[in-house]
């Protein structure tokens, strides 16, 4: 079958993306790590059998995920074909976190399983989850002063953790003696596989609906429409080169920025992304391995165009040149632990304030930009296990033409929420003393941009270690057509009575608390969009009146109002 009806071809659309949805949802509801069952920070997808095209990926995972699990793919593909990979079988799982063969951070493990038809592989089903441990210097896995891969924690390359449905018991018993908290990781890695299990009977009843030379057919039908529709989109856009730049505070062992340098030429139907003339390589954990910088490049475009069906299609018009000799295209055994949760947010804002030139109805000022990553681990005395909390939380986003910005939006790159203090508190030895939001932080402008959060968080009992690696402490959001930066991160440890600030402002690790000892992080708030003095004043007296800014505030940035 080669034609498909376009109602037929929009059934089987909706049911490819249903799929991706429910392994989702059952990935989250079996996770045993809030960071996974609370604050979804997973996602699920469908994949070619021979390249790892994307197919379709889950509405309720995240979209960094949309290049990097179809590099992986693509990876472990080309492994099994040159023979360094055991080819698969029914029921096998293939586990890896590699960040050089389609990966982020070491964080972020992916688990592949083959779907056969009639004995012939027909696609690759595939999810990533966040593990709140995976070895290294620091509990959760965020050194901010890394300066090796190995250093960060334990390296997989694509090996079956599942064969024929059973799981390998020495794999996980090697697994467990590299990672803290150990006991705990069995049930993520059982729901993480019981989510593909769902995701392959979901699939196989789609196959029974109507046929896999049907599915097939339509796979390549979908991708040529979405292809066509993203080049419409691009079609709207001014002919020209639009260039932007962003940075990432520092790399969490050099105390100076780093530079990200973009140039966007769109010609005809084709946008061109070229990162080269970023900084090189850095010594710390921020450089970006390749697939997490295409992905943030994509993710920034699917932002823009969100009515764009999402598969392979969708790219084939960007071209994106290798940052060859950057941070950005990060070769072993470089440390990548800030690369998929800051970095490829550096990179999205660069695509968002470069296209705000071309399109500006169309953009935004910059988000806050960072997923305010904050690991604490050690051991509660009062039930003798150890521990590893992660906590993400959210900030504010950029106003645009028509509206003021989203305040405790999450990250660019991500639809995870921060978790429920109530189940940390039930998880972990912690109390949150605040959780508000960021009064000020929104960046001034005719629309202002949304504000950040503020929380303080104390240790309770027995002694833990805390480390961060956040982003936008030394510069806040960017506004744009004249507006104002949001206000940047801010991190303060209590500890004794003294108050102290980390030399990266937004990153560092091993911080030794004791019991009473308080974390405060502040998350920054959106750029404002077009000038401040033309903001309307009646929303200026209502900002005052809500306790967002103080009238001393109001009138310093957007002029009198009373």
């Amino acid at each position: 079958m080669t034609e498909i009806d376009p109602l037929t071809l929009a059934v089987i659309q909706a049911g490819l993306q249903q799929v991706c949805n429910e392994m989702d949802i059952a990935f989250s509801r079996a996770a045993f790590s809030p960071v996974i069952a609370e604050a979804d920070d997973r996602s699920d997808g469908i994949y070619g059998a021979e390249d790892g095209a994307l197919i379709a990926q889950g509405e309720l995972g995240l979209p960094v995920f949309v290049g990097t699990m179809a590099h992986s793919a693509a990876h472990l593909a080309r492994l099994i074909c040159e023979g360094s990979v055991a080819p698969p079988e029914p029921g096998d799982i293939y586990i890896v976190n590699d960040p050089y063969l389609g990966g982020t951070h070491l964080m972020d493990v992916r688990f592949a399983r083959p779907v056969f038809v009639d004995g012939t592989l027909f696609c690759w089903l595939q999810n990533t989850g966040h593990w709140p441990d995976i070895g290294g210097m620091v509990p959760g896995g965020f050194s901010a002063h890394a300066t090796e891969v190995e250093q960060e924690g334990l390296r997989l390359p694509p090996v079956k953790l599942f064969k024929r449905g059973e799981l390998d018991r020495e794999i996980l018993a090697i697994i467990q003696s590299n990672i803290r908290v150990a006991e705990q990781r069995i049930g993520d890695i059982k729901a993480q596989a019981a989510a593909l299990l769902v995701g392959e009977s979901r699939l196989r009843e789609l196959i029974a609906r109507h046929g896999a030379a049907a599915l097939q057919a339509a796979i390549a039908g979908i991708r040529a429409r979405a292809a066509e529709r993203m080049r419409a989109e691009i079609r709207r856009i001014p002919d020209g080169v639009y260039t932007s730049e962003a940075f990432v505070d520092s790399d969490g062992v050099v105390n100076q920025p780093l530079r990200i340098a973009l140039t966007v030429a769109k010609r005809d139907e084709t946008l061109t992304f070229d990162l080269s003339g970023s900084s090189p390589p850095c010594q710390g954990p921020m450089n970006s391995v390749w697939a997490t910088t295409c992905s943030a490049i994509y993710l920034a475009v699917k932002h823009v165009f969100p009515h764009v069906p999402i598969n392979a299609g969708t790219f084939e018009p960007l071209e994106v040149i290798r940052p060859e000799g950057t941070f950005l295209d990060a070769r072993y055994p470089r440390p990548v632990s800030g690369c998929a949760a800051e970095v490829s947010q550096r990179i999205a804002e660069a695509v968002f304030l470069a296209l705000a030139q071309a399109i500006p109805e169309e953009l935004w000022a910059a988000p806050a930009g960072t997923s305010g990553n904050f690991a604490l681990g050690g051991v509660d005395p009062a039930r003798n296990t150890g521990y590893v909390m992660y906590q993400i939380t959210g900030g504010g986003y950029g106003g645009n033409a028509h509206d003021d910005g989203l305040t405790n939006g999450c990250s660019t790159i991500g639809i995870s929420k921060t978790a429920p203090v109530e189940v940390m508190e039930q998880y972990f030895p912690v109390l949150f003393r605040r959780f508000a939001i960021h009064e000020g932080s929104g960046g001034a402008g005719q629309r202002r941009g949304g504000f950040g959060v503020h929380y303080e968080v104390e240790l309770l009992r027995g002694e833990a270690k805390a480390s961060f690696v956040m982003d936008h402490g030394r510069f806040g959001p960017p506004g744009v057509l004249g507006g104002q930066p949001g206000a940047p991160n801010v991190v303060r440890l209590h500890r004794g009575g003294v108050t102290t600030v980390p030399e990266h402002l937004s990153k560092d690790q091993g911080l030794r608390l004791v019991a009473g000892d308080r974390v405060e992080v502040m998350t920054p708030g959106g750029g404002g969009y077009g000038d401040p003095l033309m903001r309307d004043r009646v929303m200026v007296a209502r900002d005052v009146t809500r306790g967002y800014y103080t009238a001393e505030q109001a009138e310093r940035l957007f002029g009198p109002f009373a």
